[in-house]
């Protein structure tokens, strides 16, 4: 290895180019067609860049006309009172951690929604506990803090008439 790492970036010449993309699967943009007419607030919660975000919840029909892209830097410049205020126009999160994710199913549960959260990763598991119905995926499933699935892991709050949330909607978004 050179003393001077300036040296390793000398007379390079650019070979290729190589993108990468990791479309949707088609049934989504459904299955969130679906939900929204089933009254159904779908909200895309990330790790993805902003941008990359907005333009994949715009092919879904997740960011619709006035929804608003928030990134995890901006949500921790509000406090809960603020969040709780923004939380029904915030579409998209992106750059979201774990801690984050759990702030939104808290602001989304303060404004007396039943919360559902999917998830895929170790990271999600603290917001699939604390949501209301809590779906977890996964090829290999070891580390989920709920049953391997897709399932349901639990549906513990009452709706606006005191009814136990129906288990149609949790169907939902397990198709």
């Amino acid at each position: 290895m050179p003393d001077d790492l300036g040296e390793l970036e000398t007379e390079l010449r650019l070979v290729g180019l190589v993108g990468i993309a990791d479309p949707p699967r088609a049934a989504v943009a459904e299955a969130v067609a679906t939900c929204r007419a089933a009254g159904i607030t779908p909200v895309m919660i990330t790790g993805d860049h902003a941008g990359t975000a907005a333009a994949i919840a715009r092919r879904l029909g997740i960011l619709t006309s006035g929804g608003v892209v928030l990134t995890g830097a901006e949500l921790d410049c509000l406090d809960a009172d603020a969040l709780a205020e923004r939380v029904s126009d915030i579409q998209v999160y992106a750059r979201s951690n774990p801690e984050q994710k759990l702030r939104i199913v808290d602001a989304w549960r303060a404004q007396d929604a039943v919360v559902a959260m999917t998830g895929d990763g170790v990271n999600d598991a603290p917001a699939l506990q604390r949501a209301d119905i809590g779906v977890a995926w996964a090829t290999e499933a070891h580390w989920l803090p709920v049953s391997p699935v897709p399932w349901v892991s639990s549906i513990r709050r009452k709706s606006s008439m005191n009814r136990p949330v129906p288990y149609q909607a949790a169907k939902m978004m397990i198709r």
